[in-house]
């Protein structure tokens, strides 16, 4: 097993982190990625997603020699994000501190564990995702594709998660604090290639702290399950609804600040701006006579302060990206709704008490 990375972040040898490795035909690599797991890793669940060929087999020859791999095996395909939510499960259960992804068909190279999960440990990040565009070098070495798809869903997720910091959001290697991961819906998040967007949309409605961490990515000779034109096609219209959703949650629901304000003003300004200029514009069509410029400064100004006050709002959404992180407040969050069942169950267990010393 390699050892470097416990060498240079020797306080996280005696921490519970976990790793999960989302496993679907990766048996040319799976091997190689498990021997690379350094001793600062606590435990290792390898989710086989109900592959045909030798992977399930050879992470239990593994895992005779090294008590940490744990297998879980899946009974049907339910693609990437389910066996990831899967470890994810396995991982609280069991007690873990900080829960680490790892790609099973080597791109994420499992020496730099340590540094994803010190932001973590440190208690400035609730979660930790790679990046593969921070420098210049690792961009030149991404296939051409992977740069268009990744900029283009780069600019989708900032605005359906909203966390506008952030790059590259299919990127495979993320850390996460345990407890962060426990209070997400994780039966609700996409069970597809879209969950790593998911992930981070849930992440926001719950106001975690998201950082991004410079990564070289790795491009060998490995076959990506996930199809472009499945992405063109579906990824947009699932980053529409999650927009939609996060904008209600945020500044309806959960706050209603400035922002919320310039939102509905703006979106009446411009929509009665265009349809009043719409109108007419189809009546002078109609009856060959020009508009007056009354009539056009009625469309053209409820249009132009519209415009300015949804620019206002992105400013303002844009400037509101989580900075403190969930999990210096997560003991804050959780006993508002469980104390009053845990108040009950003691009156409960009161009157029972009272019953048997009555009898």
């Amino acid at each position: 097993m390699n050892n470097s990375g416990d060498q240079q972040f020797g306080d996280t040898a005696e921490r519970r982190i976990a790793v999960v490795i989302p496993c679907y035909h990766v048996e040319r690599f799976i091997v190689d990625v498990l021997q690379a797991i350094g001793p600062e890793v606590w435990r290792v669940y390898c989710v086989d997603d109900a592959s045909t060929d030798e992977t399930a087999e050879l992470v239990e020859q593994v895992s005779c020699c090294d008590p940490r791999i744990q297998l879980i095996r899946r009974q049907q395909n339910g693609g990437v994000g389910a066996a990831v939510m899967d470890g994810y499960r396995a991982a609280i259960k069991d007690g873990a501190e900080v829960i680490v992804k790892v790609d099973g068909d080597g791109q994420t190279d499992p020496i730099l564990i340590p540094r994803f999960c010190e932001p973590i440990l440190n208690g400035t990040a609730d979660y930790v995702k790679g990046n593969r565009f921070f420098f210049l070098e690792g961009v030149r070495s991404m296939p051409w594709i992977r740069l268009v798809g990744n900029a283009g869903l780069s600019f989708l997720t900032k605005m359906s998660t909203g966390y506008w910091d952030i790059f590259d959001p299919t990127n495979g290697y993320t850390a996460i604090h345990a407890e962060v991961a426990a209070a997400l819906p994780l039966n609700k998040i996409h069970r597809r290639y879209f969950f790593e967007s998911d992930l981070l949309f849930r992440l926001g409605v719950i106001r975690a702290r998201v950082v991004d961490l410079p990564l070289e990515g790795v491009y060998a000779d490995e076959k990506s399950n996930l199809s472009v034109w499945h992405c063109l096609v579906t990824f947009p219209g699932l980053h529409l609804r999650n927009y939609f959703k996060r904008i209600v949650y945020h500044h309806f629901l959960h706050n209603f600040s400035i922002a919320s304000v310039n939102l509905m003003v703006g979106l009446l300004l411009c929509s009665f701006g265009l349809m009043f200029g719409m109108q007419h514009w189809i009546e002078s069509a109609r009856s060959g006579e020009v508009a007056s410029a009354g009539t056009v400064m009625t469309a053209a100004l409820p249009v132009i302060l519209g415009f300015q006050l949804l620019l206002s709002f992105l400013s303002l959404d844009a400037s509101l990206s989580p900075r403190e992180p969930l999990q210096q407040r997560l003991s804050r969050i959780r006993l508002l709704v469980p104390r009053r069942r845990d108040v009950k169950e003691d009156q409960e267990t009161k009157v029972e008490d009272q019953t048997c010393l009555i009898n």
